[in-house]
Formats: C-alpha cells, structure tokens, sequence
C-alpha cells in the first residue's frame, strides 16, 4: 500500500481544498464585479465579454476533473470504510460488501427486501426478516 500519494493526487486535493473555501469563493465574486465594472471602459463589446466566457469555461472545465477525482477518492474511501464494518460485525450480510459491482436488478432486489426488513420495524412488528439472507 502506498503511503504517498502521487503528484496528481496532492494537486487534486490542494486544488479542492482552496477551492472549497471562502477566500476562493471572494475571489472568484471579485473577478466578476471587476469584469462587470470594466465593461462600460471596454464598450461592452465582444472581447470584453468573450474574456469573462473563456474564463469561466476553462476554469469549469478543469474543476470539473478535481471535483470528480476528489469525488472517487471519498467515495472509494467510504466504500472501503464500509466493508470493514461489515466484514466486522457478525450478524451482517457479507453479500453487502461489494453492491458497488453489482446490476441494477440486484440492487432493487436487496433495497426491496431492506424497505420490507424498515416497513416492519415501523409497523412494532418483532419478525422483522433477518439481514443474513
């Protein structure tokens, strides 16, 4: 297992982590008010408003692969987190431990089956269906 993450990775999560936060957020409302403000010296015209265009779409575009590489690493993270504590716990459905791999069918399949286990547990029925199946 590697204890350091890759170049990519560090850059990813520095990237997400400024621009999570406040700061960015003001500097990226400052930019629009600095362009809006500057619009009457430029005439408004078309240059003007293709700078703020491609600035935003180039900066969408490149946030977008952050936003998602960040996305998987948690959602990964969560998924490992998860299985650990089903793999621990002793009266829990080992057949949950990889639902990310499954078909769609499956999935219904068991989310029906736990929407029937929480529609009886609602109800003060105690023969609830067991979790092991």
């Amino acid at each position: 297992m590697s204890t350091s993450p890759n170049a990519f990775t560090r850059m990813a999560k520095a990237a997400s982590s400024f621009t999570g936060r406040p700061l960015c957020f003001s500097l990226a409302v400052l930019t629009v008010v600095a362009w809006a403000i500057s619009g009457p010296l430029f005439g408004f015209s078309n240059t003007w408003q293709l700078v703020i265009n491609t600035g935003t779409t180039i900066v969408t575009f490149l946030m977008v692969f952050l936003i998602q590489n960040t996305q998987n690493r948690d959602t990964e993270a969560m998924h490992i987190k998860l299985d650990e504590l089903i793999h621990v716990t002793r009266r829990a459905n080992n057949q949950l431990l990889d639902l990310e791999d499954m078909e769609e069918t499956d999935l219904n399949e068991l989310r029906r089956h736990y929407e029937e286990i929480a529609r009886r547990a609602k109800n003060g029925k105690k023969n609830a269906p067991q979790t092991s199946r």
